[in-house]
Parts: C-alpha cells; sequence; structure tokens
C-alpha cells in the first residue's frame, strides 16, 4: 500500500479529517474530533496506528510480525502496523475500517447521526 492510497482510504469515511496536532509529518486522521488512525506518511516503511478491539489486537500481533503494540499510544486499545506487504491489502482496509467504528460507536447519538453510520453490525 502507498501513501496516497492509505491517506484517501481513510479521508473516504464519512466526516474524516486530515489534521496535524503534532507535527507536519504525522498525519492524524479524526471523526468528529477523534483520532482513529496516525501515520507518517513519509515514513519508510509506511505504518499506520489504528484503534482496535484489544482481543482482537493480540490475535493480530500473535499473527503478523508487521503489527505491533500501538508506537507511543495505549497499546491495549492500539495497533501499530507497518505496511510492507506482509499483511494483505483487504486486512488494512478492514482495520482501517474498524479503527473508524471503534471510535465512531463511542460518540453521542447526535453526532453518530450526522455522520449517517450504519455501525458495527455491517460487517
Amino acid at each position: 500500500m502507498k501513501p496516497a492510497e492509505l491517506k484517501r482510504l481513510c479521508l473516504d469515511l464519512p466526516g474524516a479529517r486530515e489534521e496535524f496536532p503534532f507535527d507536519e509529518r504525522n498525519s492524524v486522521f479524526k471523526v468528529a474530533g477523534k483520532m482513529f488512525a496516525l501515520s507518517p506518511l513519509r515514513a519508510k516503511p509506511l505504518r499506520v496506528s489504528l484503534k482496535c478491539d484489544p482481543d482482537f489486537a493480540v490475535q493480530l500481533r500473535l499473527q503478523y510480525p508487521a503489527i505491533t503494540g500501538g508506537y507511543h499510544l495505549n497499546k491495549r486499545h492500539w495497533n501499530t502496523v507497518v505496511l510492507d506487504g506482509s499483511v494483505p491489502d483487504p486486512l488494512v482496509h478492514q482495520l482501517v475500517e474498524d479503527s473508524y467504528d471503534l471510535v465512531v460507536a463511542g460518540l453521542p447519538k447526535r453526532e453518530r447521526e450526522k455522520l449517517h453510520w450504519v455501525g458495527l453490525a455491517r460487517k
């Protein structure tokens, strides 16, 4: 996966925005002001940190060496994925969408309705 594809994947989600609260190198993708992805898009290798269900996060780390506990994040709820080709792109897409869904699920009902969010049940 290339940086432009990762950026597009994140920004194609309803209400998603890219911000730079830390520095100009780290893209932070947010929905309703809450972060769901963090990536230094110019880094080599490309990597992205994503929110994840804690039990699933552990399973992913055991299955894929390129998935580790979130770098400088709560390792119980965040994974960092190195996009070196060892994690299949469809799984990366799913992980981005899951991260977004976890964040949106925690928003007030009014915010979820503004996003026309269908919820976690769509999976």
